[in-house]
């Protein structure tokens, strides 16, 4: 009997322990976190560098693992591919994008918004790929996990938010971080100056905003109310909310395809309230502003004495 007593003991033991060690894991994670780079500049030179944007994986201990990889919205054509065949790999796919549940995403890339007009001139003006162009989202894989219109809108009046009261705090937001004396990105006329007389005028475009890009994150931190904002917490936890349903679905692999600036509260979420951590990152160059005359240049014979 007693031999029998301590076998049950051992498989019990599990089962006893998991439920009050799974909140001490969690907290161990939260406490160790530090807030990765989703979006970087990289400069080569005076007047070269590329843009990059970045997969990182997370895991958890029941084997559940969470690619976040964030979206630039302009991008390479090659960028669009290299995510694509990753995005082959995941069980599920999780996307954002503000549409009707039921409305297929190719009825949504001719829309007439402000957003989306200027996200095909900036693509034109640029000379890259729009990713509603270049990224397939048919695949069974692919899930919605963003709010439809109607929900988004109704949260935006509710909280009393628009595009003048973001652009306020963002710009609150920036003479703080000016005045603690951090550094931000700015564009100097100087650089307009070399944009408008360069023969290279889009890859001198993409230098200027590429620059902008990398302080994405701080930027879009300015939007961000006492509680949030509707355009990046809310949507952020309808987000979440499908991942725990995809996770329920038994799914082991899952990707989060959202914008850069989204990525650092997902990142948090993910950490401190799901349990996650960080195993790995990938970097991918979403813009290349090689200067094309470096390039062509013959390579300098080398003399040899």
């Amino acid at each position: 009997m007693t031999a029998r007593w301590h076998l049950l003991k051992r498989l019990l033991l599990p089962l006893a322990i998991l439920p009050a060690a799974r909140p001490a894991l969690i907290a161990q994670a939260a406490e160790e976190f530090v807030p990765s780079d989703f979006i970087r500049f990289v400069e080569e030179g005076k007047h070269a560098g590329h843009l990059d944007s970045a997969i990182v994986t997370y895991r958890r201990g029941d084997g559940v693992t969470v690619h976040l990889a964030a979206a630039l919205h302009v991008g390479e054509k090659s960028y669009y591919r290299k995510l694509s065949e990753a995005f082959e790999t995941y069980d599920a796919l999780l996307y954002e994008m503000v549409k009707p549940k039921d409305l297929p995403v190719a009825e949504t890339g001719r829309s007439q918004s402000a957003i989306s007009m200027f996200q095909r001139w900036l693509k034109d003006a640029l000379e890259l790929e729009f990713q509603l162009d270049a990224i397939d989202y048919t695949p069974r894989n692919f899930i919605h996990a963003d709010m439809d219109p109607d929900t988004f809108f109704a949260l935006q009046k509710e909280r009393g938010e628009s595009i003048f009261t973001l652009m306020l705090r963002a710009l609150q937001n920036d003479l703080a971080r000016a005045s603690r004396g951090e550094k931000t990105a700015q564009i100097t006329l100087i650089d307009l100056i070399r944009i408008f007389t360069s023969k290279d005028r889009s890859r001198e475009l993409k230098l200027v905003l590429g620059r902008q890009f990398e302080d994405i994150e701080a930027q879009l931190a300015g939007f961000e109310g006492e509680k949030g904002s509707v355009i990046l917490t809310e949507r952020n936890k309808v987000a979440l909310k499908v991942l725990r349903e995809t996770i329920a679905q038994g799914k082991k692999t899952i990707g989060i395809f959202y914008g850069g600036g989204h990525m650092r509260d997902l990142e948090a979420r993910l950490v401190k309230d799901l349990g996650f951590r960080k195993v790995d990152s990938q970097w991918l160059v979403a813009w290349d502003m090689t200067d094309m005359n470096e390039k062509l240049k013959p390579k300098r014979k080398v003399e040899r004495f």
